[in-house]
């Protein structure tokens, strides 16, 4: 599953524990262990972006309950 945040880095928690509660509603579990982690990829340059602007794709790797 993926998202795109929007923001601070500071609020990309609460966007990672929203995919974590989607991924409930929709019947999958996160899929995490010591060799598979959350992703981020950052979109914008926080030198030169407005932090409310910066983009950052959150992924999670999940599988079915």
């Amino acid at each position: 599953m993926q998202s795109m945040h929007t923001g601070s880095y500071n609020g990309e928690p609460a966007t990672v524990q929203m995919l974590h509660s989607y991924a409930a509603e929709q019947g999958y579990v996160p899929d995490l262990s010591a060799h598979r982690f959350h992703h981020e990829i950052y979109l914008s340059d926080p030198r030169r972006t407005a932090e409310e602007k910066l983009r950052t794709v959150i992924r999670l790797p999940v599988r079915p309950v």
